[in-house]
């Protein structure tokens, strides 16, 4: 059974700085064979992509609504994957989803995690 973890979320006013972490585990998850992306879902709205990073951590994506503010990492020997988000603004307010896929522009998601909020005040 294949588990994605994320923590870091919180409140954190505008302007401020959050680090998301995704922990996977799984006897048969081989983390350092998958992409792992950032989603996030705000109320009454859409899943929409955030960040990927591949295999290796050497090929990134990012939305355009995040480039330059969000930095996506992973570490292969924690299994873990990061999401670091500075000068956040209000409109980053969602619950923020780490999934696993073949690849990163891959439309098919293997596994999606619980979910973390985050709330930014104004």
């Amino acid at each position: 059974q294949v588990q994605l973890v994320e923590s870091g979320g919180g409140l954190v006013q505008a302007g401020g700085s959050l680090r998301l972490s995704c922990a996977a585990s799984g006897r048969t998850f081989s983390f350092s064979k998958y992409a792992m992306v950032w989603f996030r879902q705000a109320p009454g709205k859409e899943r929409d992509f955030v960040a990927a990073i591949s295999w290796s951590g050497g090929g990134t994506r990012y939305a355009d609504s995040v480039k330059g503010r969000f930095t996506i990492s992973r570490d292969n020997a924690k299994n873990t994957v990061y999401l670091q988000m500075n000068s956040l603004k209000p409109e980053d307010t969602a619950v923020y989803y780490c999934a696993a896929r073949p690849t990163v522009v891959a439309s098919k998601v293997d596994y999606w995690g619980q979910g973390t909020q985050v709330t930014v005040s104004s």
